[in-house]
């Protein structure tokens, strides 16, 4: 069976890319096949979260075993095939490659295709430039500052201070925009 995933970015509105590769396939293979699509170096850290509908994030795969000292299973990339986490199609995931600023793709399993086999993974779609790899810090700040000021502005300051109920809809999912059709 061939998985058909669908990449976006929030960072960058026209990019996109579709990545085929077998059910049988590594997360490991599935992460190099991304990072060879977007022209990224593996040599960085990163990690693919499961996640439900609303982008929560559930069970994570690793690059490698951090030494959780937890109960949870730990899932590193080389050791777990596709097939043993994903399953339906309309599965979501993300795919966080730059760690210090939580920069990431959105994923979804777009289509489960029986009966046929890749021997490699294959990006079948390239659209728009990738994010680049790495930012510089100080400029990441001052993007951040200024969405954060822009979000006050958009909120009214009177909206924002002061309000003695909360409202969900002021704070947004962050996610509204983003569409993986």
């Amino acid at each position: 069976m061939v998985y058909k995933f669908k990449l976006v970015s929030d960072e960058v509105s026209n990019f996109s890319r579709e990545i085929e590769i077998d059910a049988n396939s590594s997360f490991l293979q599935l992460r190099n096949a991304i990072l060879d699509s977007v022209d990224y170096s593996k040599d960085d850290i990163d990690s693919f979260f499961l996640c439900d509908d609303e982008w929560q994030r559930e069970v994570e795969i690793t690059l490698e075993d951090m030494g959780s000292s937890s109960d949870q299973d730990v899932w590193i990339m080389e050791d777990t095939p596709l097939n043993e986490l994903i399953e339906d199609e309309g599965q979501k995931l993300v795919f966080v490659f730059d760690y210090m600023t939580e920069r990431s793709f959105f994923m979804e399993m777009k289509e489960a295709v029986p009966g046929r086999h890749l021997s490699d993974p294959i990006c079948t779609v390239k659209r728009g430039k990738a994010p680049a790899q790495i930012i510089d810090m100080d400029e990441f700040e001052q993007k951040m500052d200024q969405n954060a000021m822009k979000q006050i502005d958009d909120l009214g300051i009177e909206d924002f201070y002061g309000d003695t109920e909360f409202n969900d809809d002021e704070l947004g999912s962050g996610f509204d925009d983003l569409s993986l059709n």
